[in-house]
Parts: C-alpha cells; sequence; structure tokens
C-alpha cells in the first residue's frame, strides 16, 4: 500500500485489540490484490438501542488504480452486537469487491491472439 492505513472509530473508544485486528484483515487483502493504494476503516457504535442493544457497521474505502471500491457493512440481525463480527464480514465483503475488481482488471488486458 502507498499509504498508511487510516483507522477511525466513531461513538466508541479506541481498542488496541480493535486496531491490530483490522491492520491483520487488511495486510490479508493485500495478498490478495497486491494492487491497493491506499486503505480507510471506520468502526463506528451507533446509538443504543433499548431492546437490541450497540450494533457496529464497518466502512471501509480501498483506493486502487483506476476505482474507489466502498463497502459499507451493517445489518438488521443481532450478529453485529460484536465489533468481531461486524468487521470480519465487512472485510469479507470486501475481498469479494476486491475479486470482482481484478476480474475486471484481467478482462480488459487483451491477450494475443494464438
Amino acid at each position: 500500500m502507498q499509504t498508511p492505513l487510516q483507522l477511525t472509530f466513531h461513538d466508541l473508544p479506541p481498542s488496541p485489540a480493535l486496531q491490530t485486528r483490522t491492520r491483520t484483515l487488511v495486510a490479508d487483502l493485500e495478498k490478495t490484490f497486491d494492487g491497493i493504494v491506499s486503505c480507510r476503516v471506520a468502526i463506528e457504535a451507533p446509538h443504543r438501542h433499548r431492546l437490541h442493544g450497540r450494533r457496529y457497521r464497518v466502512r471501509i474505502e480501498l483506493g486502487v488504480p483506476g476505482e474507489s471500491i466502498v463497502v459499507g457493512h451493517a445489518t438488521n440481525d443481532g450478529a453485529h452486537e460484536n465489533a468481531y463480527v461486524a468487521l470480519h464480514d465487512a472485510f469479507r465483503a470486501a475481498r469479494r469487491c476486491l475479486a470482482d475488481h481484478a476480474g475486471r482488471m484481467r478482462d480488459r488486458v487483451r491477450r494475443p491472439a494464438a
């Protein structure tokens, strides 16, 4: 990556454990697709619900050559009451988007006819 990872926390205190896990997941993304130029991750804990507790949201912005990939992952199920589950789901979605982008890049490069 050309620029360092930008990690922000909204409405929750910064957690060293979440920071370490995020850095590990970003390193895994770089192994999947080495053309990542920049990465911004925002972990949000919006307001607290009376019945459902806190549900975390994770937003990932990836800068790749010629495009910007944004993954904003939030669901209404109870799984995202755990920040690590929300983080894992968001990075899984980002990995799929990067795989789609890599496929489009391969299709743009024409192979010579045999």
